[in-house]
């Protein structure tokens, strides 16, 4: 699939254009993020404990959203702190 172009932005009167690139599970075709995978879930959350944000993560919105529920049930099973 071809990368799709972002919105043009004006800055200073110059035109730019940016290529706006998929997150890592699009790329990947991951339609289940587990909750069981520790080593990519913890990638995503600091080392206190919180989920980084989309804009921090490269996520888009529905990859997320499953990236919360399987950090959230993770941390239910005791596979992922709470805090630290």
């Amino acid at each position: 699939m071809a990368m799709q172009r972002a919105k043009t932005k004006t800055e200073g009167g110059v035109t730019t254009v940016r290529e706006q690139t998929q997150c890592r599970f699009c790329r990947s075709g991951t339609e289940y993020v587990d909750y069981k995978d520790i080593d990519t879930l913890s990638k995503l959350m600091t080392h206190r404990g919180k989920i980084y944000s989309r804009k921090r993560s490269g996520n888009c919105a529905s990859c997320q959203r499953k990236v919360k529920k399987a950090i959230k049930r993770a941390r239910f099973m005791a596979l992922l702190p709470y805090t630290t």
